[in-house]
C-alpha cells in the first residue's frame, strides 16, 4: 500500500479543485473529511496523495515531497503517525465489517500528544458497524490536536446522519463527460469512439472504472451470451450445455457481472430507459421476458452474489441461474 502515496505527481484532473480547496486552506479544514463518490472516482488515490502532503514536512504545491523522513517513514509503511483501518476480510465481501475494536484502538493515538500532524483513514466507511460508528463518533467530537480522520465511502447515505454531520464531506464523482473521455482515451489509446463511451456507460461515467472494465473477459462475449440465450428460450431445451459452456468460459463472478448489466438494459428498455450496452440489440430476446420476470431475474443475480461469498459451488448457481433464464 505505501507505494500508492505517490504514484502520481498530482491528483486526477476532476479531483482539482476538492485539491485547491483542502491545501489552500490547510491547517484550517476541520478534523474530519468525509471523501464519497461512485465506484471508480478516484477517491482512494486521492486520500493516499492528499495524506501523503497532510504528513509531508516540505508540502509541494500539488503533491508530497517524496523524500523528507516523513515520505520516507510512509514509504516503508512504517509512519508513526498514520493509522489505516478497514475490514478484516481482504474481499471487502458486502457482509464484511469495520468493528468496535478496531475503532477503539485508535482512541489512545488521536488523543496523545506528538510532533507533527497524526492522520486516520478509515474506508469503506459504509461497512462500520453499530458500535463502531458510535465510538467513532465520540472521537469525532473530542479530536486530539492537530488530528485529521478521513473516511472513504461509495456510499454517502449508509453512514448515519451524525456521523455525516460532524465531518467536511467532498464529492469526488463530479466528472465532466469531456474529462472522462479525454482520460480514458489518454490511458487506452487504441480504444475508438464508440468503444469508449460503451466503457463510460457501463462504469456510471466514472473514468478510472472504465479503464478497469476494459480488459474484462466477459466485454467480448457479450453478443455470444445474448445469442445463447435466445437459443435457451426459443428451444426450451439445451439448459445443461449452455450452463456448462458458460461455466467454462467465464468465472462466476464475470458471469453474474455481464447478466446484470444485460438485464439492467433489458429492464431500461421495458421502462423507455436509455441502456448502456449501446453496441447491443436486444430486440429478438426482450418479448420473451415481461417487466417483473426481469426483476426477479436480477434479484437472483444479487443474491447469488451473496451465495458466493458462503462458498456455494458456483456450478450449482449457475445451472440455477440458466433455469431462471429458461422462465419455467
Amino acid at each position: 500500500m505505501s507505494d500508492q502515496f505517490f504514484k502520481q505527481s498530482t491528483v486526477y484532473a476532476w479531483q482539482q479543485e476538492t485539491w485547491q480547496r483542502l491545501t489552500l486552506r490547510f491547517p484550517n479544514i476541520g478534523h474530519g473529511i468525509l471523501l464519497y463518490g461512485k465506484k471508480g472516482a478516484g477517491k482512494k488515490d486521492f486520500a493516499l496523495h492528499f495524506i501523503a502532503w497532510l504528513l509531508c514536512l516540505d508540502k509541494k504545491t500539488t503533491a508530497a515531497c517524496g523524500v523528507c523522513a516523513s515520505c520516507q517513514w510512509l514509504k516503508s509503511n512504517t509512519h508513526p503517525n498514520y493509522v489505516h483501518i478497514s475490514t478484516d476480510d481482504d474481499k471487502k465481501q458486502s457482509n464484511s465489517q469495520i468493528k468496535i475494536d478496531k475503532v477503539r484502538e485508535i482512541q489512545p493515538f488521536v488523543q496523545q500528544t506528538v510532533e507533527g500532524w497524526r492522520v486516520v483513514l478509515i474506508e469503506p466507511a459504509e461497512t462500520l458497524n453499530t458500535a463502531a460508528a458510535n465510538a467513532l463518533l465520540k472521537t469525532l467530537e473530542e479530536p486530539g490536536e492537530r488530528t485529521i480522520i478521513v473516511l472513504l465511502t461509495d456510499h454517502l447515505l449508509k453512514l448515519p446522519a451524525t456521523i455525516r454531520s460532524r465531518l467536511q464531506r467532498y464529492a469526488l464523482d463530479r466528472v465532466s463527460t469531456e474529462i472522462a473521455y479525454h482520460h480514458v482515451s489518454q490511458n487506452s489509446p487504441d480504444l475508438d469512439q464508440q468503444q469508449i463511451q460503451l466503457l463510460l456507460n457501463l462504469a456510471y461515467d466514472m473514468p478510472l472504472r472504465a479503464l478497469e472494465l476494459a480488459p474484462q473477459a466477459w466485454l467480448q462475449q457479450r453478443q455470444k451470451f445474448i445469442h445463447d440465450w435466445l437459443s435457451l428460450v426459443k428451444d426450451k431445451n439445451g439448459l445443461v450445455r449452455h450452463a456448462n459452456t458458460w461455466t467454462k468460459a467465464l468465472t462466476f463472478v464475470e458471469l453474474c457481472q455481464m447478466m446484470q448489466y444485460l438485464v439492467a438494459d433489458m429492464i431500461a428498455l421495458k421502462l423507455n430507459q436509455q441502456i448502456k450496452n449501446i453496441d447491443l440489440n436486444f430486440s429478438d430476446i426482450l418479448p420473451y421476458y415481461d417487466l417483473n420476470t426481469l426483476f426477479k431475474i436480477s434479484h437472483k443475480l444479487q443474491d447469488a452474489k451473496i451465495y458466493m461469498q458462503q462458498n456455494i459451488q458456483s456450478q450449482l448457481m449457475i445451472d440455477d441461474l440458466f433455469v431462471v433464464l429458461l422462465h419455467l
